[in-house]
């Protein structure tokens, strides 16, 4: 379709367009929102009720949570329709919140942050399930560019509610926040949102042994995230023979995780899904460490670290946005040019955050962070709205909420290798390891995922 017969962003304002779009984009942004609110809020949660032995198992256990929730997404929207399934949703998410508010102990604390996860992992991939029902397909680019810049508002929103409830010490309040945006939601959802889809879902059924599998996979991945080293070595092994083993009885299974072709690299859908997990590993790569190396390499506070990175998700919401409404020609362009500038700026990132600070350094830094946002903006709403395109007839919606599913696994494994390049790279010199090495070897781990992506290339019609 070319770009004259785009509907563009006002598409979206029309008729019950915007109601159904603003609600679904609210559901991404809640998890979104979440995720970094609480990242933010953990250190204050264990001064308060202890626990710090099982810090990490909060974001492992969230993960795995999430993962099961993008999982079962397609099912519940099969079973329930789009309204029900939703305000389900919002109910977890909700009741894991509210755990988490009320916890007196870390236990209680994990408990929330395992329904929060499940709940959040429904919110993030019923949005991207209904896209296809809900909307016209000259809309798909526009609404997934509408999603993708939910993470922009989150990435800037998140840490700095975390950070004022956490240092007036109301991190409970918070929580009770994220509980009143479940309810507002729900509320949107209830008046927003169909009953049921356009045409009749087929209720597919859950297959177990790779559920069982993916799960492992993800939480194995998670803890070798946060191991010491040498122990993350065989647990991140372990995750690998995991995730092998869920490719091979996929692969030959008559119940199917993922739809059919999504292992496959030499067609269409199965580079889809690896071209965006690719790019997932690069964000997560850079997102994570990009707080700590601004703080303990170039002096910088924890909010203004914060706001650096926030660098990467502001260029990847500008793009995103003034992107999707981009004729064959260009979307091409851009397929050509993303894993270019995305290296490029990973590479500049590799040599400039190891710098001492001067010279106009920190603001290349901030440069690279836009431009290497900017990479993976001009391409994730059409890669969304290819997933959808390409997708088997009759399994659309899954292969949208499987998009979700392949992203956040892609995050739990490329955190976890970040995790072994920065104990290997950092070393173990007591309470003040080398943060220079590590973040040279990082940031060039990072650079090789999007060069990866390119002999996919030829595979992929945006």
């Amino acid at each position: 379709m070319h770009a004259a017969s785009e509907p563009g962003w006002r598409g979206i304002l029309r008729g019950v367009h915007l109601p159904r779009a603003s609600v679904l984009a609210a559901g991404v942004a809640l998890h979104a929102v979440s995720l970094y609110l609480s990242a933010t809020l953990l250190p204050a949660v264990v001064a308060d009720v202890g626990g710090m032995p099982y810090y990490a198992w909060n974001t492992s256990l969230f993960v795995v949570a999430s993962v099961l929730g993008a999982v079962v997404a397609v099912r519940l929207l099969a079973r329930h329709g789009p309204r029900a399934s939703c305000l389900r949703a919002a109910a977890v998410f909700a009741a894991g919140s509210a755990l988490c508010a009320l916890a007196p102990s870390m236990a209680v604390m994990l408990c929330g942050r395992v329904l929060q996860g499940l709940g959040g992992g429904l919110l993030l991939a019923l949005p991207y399930a209904l896209v296809r029902s809900v909307f016209p397909p000259p809309l798909w680019p526009r609404v997934m560019a509408l999603f993708s810049g939910m993470w922009g508002v989150a990435t800037v929103l998140g840490p700095l509610l975390g950070g004022l409830h956490a240092r007036a010490g109301l991190w409970r309040l918070a929580f009770w926040m994220v509980v009143l945006g479940a309810a507002a939601f729900a509320a949107g959802a209830g008046l927003a949102l169909p009953r049921a889809t356009r045409a009749p879902m087929a209720i597919p059924s859950l297959p177990w042994r790779q559920l069982v599998l993916l799960l492992c996979a993800v939480l194995v991945a998670s803890v070798a995230g946060v191991l010491p080293f040498p122990w993350s070595v065989p647990c991140l092994g372990l995750a690998a023979m995991l995730a092998w083993a869920l490719v091979r009885t996929e692969s030959s299974a008559s119940r199917r995780l993922l739809p059919i072709g999504a292992f496959q690299l030499s067609g269409p859908l199965g580079a889809l899904y690896a071209v965006s997990a690719l790019f997932a590993v690069t964000v997560t790569c850079t997102e994570a460490f990009v707080p700590l190396f601004l703080q303990a390499l170039h002096g910088q506070s924890p909010l203004a670290a914060g706001f650096g990175a926030a660098l990467l998700s502001a260029g990847w919401t500008a793009a995103a946005m003034s992107g999707s409404g981009a004729s064959p020609a260009r979307r091409h362009r851009f397929l050509c040019i993303a894993p270019l500038l995305s290296a490029l700026s990973m590479g500049a990132l590799a040599m400039l955050m190891a710098w001492p600070t001067g010279g106009g350094v920190l603001a290349l830094v901030c440069v690279a962070l836009a431009a290497g946002g900017a990479a993976v903006g001009l391409v994730y709403p059409w890669l969304g709205a290819a997933v959808l395109r390409e997708a088997p007839a009759g399994e659309q919606d899954l292969a949208a909420s499987s998009l979700m599913t392949v992203q956040l696994c892609a995050t739990a494994f490329g955190v976890a290798a970040a995790g072994l390049v920065m104990n290997l790279a950092a070393g173990t010199a007591g309470d003040a390891p080398d943060l220079a090495p590590a973040a040279r070897w990082i940031f060039a781990l990072a650079a090789i995922a999007p060069l990866a992506s390119l002999p996919l290339h030829g595979r992929l019609r945006l």
